[in-house]
């Protein structure tokens, strides 16, 4: 029979062992649960792009001694003129499900960060938060055997999207398992860093 694995000293579990490790380095740097989350959940966008990203949703259950839960719901909303008659004047008989016509939400994984932040407070600066998954998209990080099944899988449907090619490829392919990919742009400050 397996055991539990447990720690006196905090514990943080993701798909990628760097953005549990994130997630680790923020509770022993003294931050609280939902901010190992927004650095578990902000490296893995980087160092496990294809199955998480900040283009996603979230959804939250935030639970802290002698106060009531807090549920945030951080699904992006759907476009308002998405509907069956608009569909249908563009010559669908459905929904597409990937491409311009798709009725894809607005991404609202980092609203989530943001709302989770205001409801249980923290203690360290967003930069810190931050800091591995700004360092593994600047400094780079191996591509997963998984990112390259993924990549080769759906390359035919998701090359003409604007900015794939430019992000995921490397002179028109899937790179290579363990060569290390960054993501320059995901790196840049985007405005201030500090609660």
């Amino acid at each position: 029979m397996l055991k539990a694995l447990t720690a006196a000293r905090g514990m943080v579990t993701a798909p990628h062992h760097l953005a549990a490790q994130a997630g680790l380095g923020v509770l022993r740097d003294g931050g609280n649960a939902v901010e190992a989350m927004i650095a578990a959940a902000s490296t893995i966008a980087v160092v496990y792009p294809h199955m998480n990203g900040i283009g996603g949703d979230g959804f939250w259950l935030i639970s802290r001694p002698g106060k009531p839960a807090v549920g945030i719901d951080a699904s992006g909303r759907a476009a308002a003129l998405a509907t069956p008659d608009w569909y249908r004047g563009k010559g669908c008989a459905a929904i597409p499900s990937r491409g311009p016509l798709a009725a894809n939400t607005v991404a609202g994984a980092m609203s989530g960060w943001i709302a989770a932040l205001e409801a249980a407070g923290g203690r360290l600066p967003l930069a810190r938060l931050l800091q591995d998954a700004i360092w593994y998209a600047r400094e780079g990080t191996p591509v997963t055997q998984s990112q390259v099944n993924y990549t080769t899988r759906f390359q035919g449907e998701l090359a003409p999207q604007p900015g794939f090619a430019g992000t995921f490829l490397r002179d028109g392919s899937a790179p290579q398992a363990r060569s290390l990919q960054r993501f320059p742009a995901l790196a840049q400050p985007a405005g201030p860093t500090d609660r």
